[in-house]
């Protein structure tokens, strides 16, 4: 019986490998190894920074909701808390992009956030 080969299947995970390493820098994308190496890396970031992106916009957020409530004479933990008092359910992305884009609106959020406190 003549030896079988399984080249069709070997040949095409190669080129998806290779695929995948399109734009790397020397070698890294003509040698399938030193290509498949990198690729393997490069998949291993990605999923990193995927949840890493997620804690450092939620970072960002608070960092502009706290300067925003400093401005109305306020901290961040104390607007929160307020907030929390007031039953305003609003994410901290949507409170972001109102202390950047209508100031008025954010103030007014925060003096209900003052009033739920002193209640």
């Amino acid at each position: 019986m003549p030896r079988s080969t399984n080249s069709v299947a070997s040949r095409a995970r190669r080129k998806k490998v290779l695929k995948l390493a399109k734009g790397y820098y020397g070698s890294k994308h003509t040698l399938y190894r030193t290509a498949n190496e990198q690729v393997m890396r490069s998949l291993r970031y990605a999923y990193r920074d995927r949840k890493q992106l997620k804690r450092e916009m939620r970072k960002l957020w608070i960092t502009r909701i706290n300067a925003a409530a400093r401005q109305n004479d306020m901290s961040y933990s104390t607007l929160m808390h307020g907030l929390r008092l007031a039953n305003i359910d609003i994410n901290r992305k949507m409170l972001s992009e109102i202390a950047i884009h209508d100031p008025k609106g954010f103030a007014t959020l925060v003096t209900k956030a003052q009033k739920a406190l002193e209640a």
